[in-house]
């Protein structure tokens, strides 16, 4: 794989987690979800406009395009495990910004979350 397939790909993965860690701190500021299904575009207002909502949901947004780019560029067999390196981001992440634990198990999963992504990236 080269290094511009590689970049697309760790910014498309970069992205959604961004996108994951913004919707996790939005709902955490608005507290509760509004539930009141009588005034549904209320709802959704409430949330939207929250910025850490907004902008989690500009970062999918974005990931997306940039995501089209790396499958263009490498097979789907190969990019999609990749995705998989999201949740070794937002596991460390979420330990730091959110207080979220990260034990002995976590980091054993992670570790071989890593190695699972190393050997399918050689396979090309």
């Amino acid at each position: 794989m080269d290094a511009m397939s590689f970049g697309y790909i760790l910014a498309g993965v970069l992205l959604n987690a961004a996108g994951q860690l913004l919707l996790k701190a939005g709902v955490t500021a608005i507290k509760a979800l509004p539930l009141d299904w009588a005034k549904p575009w209320q709802n959704v207002l409430a949330v939207g406009l929250e910025w850490h909502v907004f902008m989690g949901l500009v970062c999918y947004v974005i990931s997306v395009g940039v995501w089209m780019m790396a499958l263009a560029r490498v097979p789907v067999s190969v990019a999609y495990p990749m995705l998989s390196i999201g949740y070794v981001v937002n596991a460390f992440a979420a330990y730091y910004w959110f207080g979220e634990p990260l034990g002995v198990q976590k980091l054993v999963g992670i570790a071989v979350i890593v190695v699972g992504v190393v050997i399918v990236g050689r396979s090309l």
